[in-house]
């Protein structure tokens, strides 16, 4: 092996991470991307190099050796390209970043959760929960980095954790009518979100991609999980996404069939 190799989910926010920092570093083509089928069970072969875990992303290094959990993996890839650093040097500044990186667990729970939640009596919970999460993101922006748009002069290691989830909740847009309100207590946090969002660095992903490959979720099924009554998940390689239409909205009561989604006849 010349290169480190990468085994990923091409939609999924934790390896989107991994190619946004080697993206802004100019490296990407210097790791060998493999895409795993979410919808078949892990290969023998990937499960004998991760010991048996099938969580992804997964490196392995150019020596062979395996790397799990896509924060660790990140920083693996500032170290071995130290050059274009994403990452502050000065140690108060990356500690600022790492203080915000680290709020990324509850903001992403909040808004899984939604979307895989099924009871329509919860939605206004999963609302107001939602908007802590941003409130909480705009009080620590407003605190560190008050005029903005990113934390720092550029966008950096925050942005590159937080964008992927700015995006996969496209889907609370589509499947749960949320928006965020335009009131002062979360401008800061949208002047961020809009300035990531709009970065070159962070176009892997679109909002059709996302929502027509994440209905099942909405559905409460992850991972490739098949619902009752379907033979294909939404996260099938084919048809093509493109291709498809855009899945019904209304979670709660209807569920779609294979048909409706574009992925085989009934």
């Amino acid at each position: 092996m010349t290169q480190p190799t990468l085994y990923h989910i091409p939609v999924c926010p934790f390896c989107q991470r991994l190619d946004i920092l080697l993206t802004l570093k100019g490296r990407r083509d210097e790791v060998d991307f493999k895409v795993i089928d979410i919808t078949r069970p892990r290969p023998d072969w990937l499960l004998a190099r991760t010991r048996g875990t099938t969580a992804l992303p997964v490196l392995e290094t150019a020596d062979g050796y395996i790397i799990k959990e896509s924060l660790v993996i990140l920083q693996y890839l500032e170290d071995i390209y130290p050059e274009r650093p994403v990452a502050q040097r000065d140690p108060y500044r990356r500690a600022v970043e790492n203080m915000l990186a680290r709020m990324d667990g509850e903001f992403f729970s909040q808004g899984y959760g939604w979307l895989m939640n099924q009871d329509a009596a919860r939605r206004d919970a999963f609302r107001e929960g939602m908007l802590k999460q941003y409130a909480q993101l705009n009080d620590f922006l407003l605190a560190h980095a008050p005029s903005g748009p990113f934390l720092f002069e550029e966008f950096g290691w925050a942005e590159t954790v937080f964008t992927p989830f700015f995006q996969r909740f496209w889907f609370l847009e589509y499947y749960e009518d949320f928006e965020l309100p335009d009131e002062p207590c979360y401008a800061r946090v949208r002047q961020w979100i809009d300035a990531c969002l709009a970065h070159p660095a962070a176009q892997q992903a679109n909002k059709e991609e996302i929502v027509k490959l994440y209905y099942d979720y909405a559905k409460g099924a992850g991972n490739g999980a098949l619902l009752p009554g379907r033979r294909l998940s939404s996260f099938s390689f084919t048809p093509d996404w493109r291709t498809r239409p855009w899945p019904p909205r209304n979670k709660y009561e209807h569920s779609a069939t294979d048909a409706e989604l574009g992925l085989a006849a009934d």
